[in-house]
């Protein structure tokens, strides 16, 4: 069985306005932590289902000025126009970067911490296309 795209980042030079233009078009409603300097906009997945019940939540912020410490790309400082990134879930972050680098991707970012027990990182294909992996709920993150 395959691994399942769980989250969407949609990462952007002005987010209120990206906010506003998803909010008009497709009647996102994204909460906003205003302590977020990102001004990472949650769109919560039960408010975004289709008939059968099948959705995905998502989120909508700013290009940081402080990316991760681990961010191997472009700042917003240097113009960075920022980038939509489908995330998938996965065992191992650490274990699927390696892979994703030995099957000619680069590592982009992370693993890093998000919150207790998972990890998010970050790589191109070999396109070039920014690709999202986050550690599945419930596993330990990798060493």
């Amino acid at each position: 069985m395959g691994r399942a795209v769980v989250h969407f980042e949609i990462e952007g030079r002005d987010a209120a306005t990206l906010r506003a233009f998803y909010g008009a078009l497709f009647d996102w409603q994204a909460n906003v932590d205003p302590d977020n300097p990102a001004e990472y906009g949650l769109i919560d997945r039960e408010e975004n289902l289709d008939a059968t019940g099948s959705g995905l939540g998502g989120a909508i912020s700013r290009v940081p000025d402080e990316p991760s410490p681990s961010w191997n790309g472009p700042s917003r400082a240097e113009g960075y126009p920022g980038h939509v990134t489908v995330i998938v879930e996965v065992a191992d972050v650490e274990a699927t970067l390696r892979q994703a680098e030995a099957l000619g991707g680069t590592r982009m970012q992370g693993p890093d911490p998000l919150f207790p027990g998972v990890q998010i990182g970050k790589f191109l294909d070999p396109e070039r296309h920014l690709i999202g992996v986050i550690t599945a709920q419930g596993q330990p993150p990798s060493e």
